[in-house]
């Protein structure tokens, strides 16, 4: 009887490290790179519509992050809504390079438009 229980001990640990997530943390920073890189080039693009729009200061705020609700959208369809199969959590689909990219699209419009 003890084999047994020995035995059944040793399935339930097995089971338990089967259920355990594993991640390749290459794929990882390979999917967090093409984030950004997508929120980069949304946020080069959204200023670019913007400017032709016409729309600055706050107008030109609030597009930019409907712009970035657009594009996380976008990422999160094309992980098929099962965003914990290609990174840790919610928050790195939905808050990474949001900034970055406001200061990219702030940069863009300042030196390159406003001075020119």
């Amino acid at each position: 009887m003890a084999v047994h229980e020995d035995s059944a001990q040793k399935k339930k640990s097995s089971d338990a490290l089967d259920e355990i997530p594993t991640f390749n943390v290459e794929n990882m920073q390979n999917n967090t790179r093409i984030i950004n890189y997508s929120r980069t080039f949304m946020s080069i693009i959204g200023g670019v519509i913007a400017g032709i729009f016409g729309f600055n200061g706050l107008m030109g705020g609030i597009f930019y992050f409907v712009v970035m609700a657009i594009t996380t959208a976008g990422l999160a369809a094309k992980t098929g809504f099962s965003v914990h199969s290609y990174f840790d959590s919610w928050n790195q689909i939905v808050f990474d390079g949001i900034l970055g990219g406001l200061l990219v699209n702030l940069n863009i419009c300042f030196f390159l438009l406003v001075n020119a």
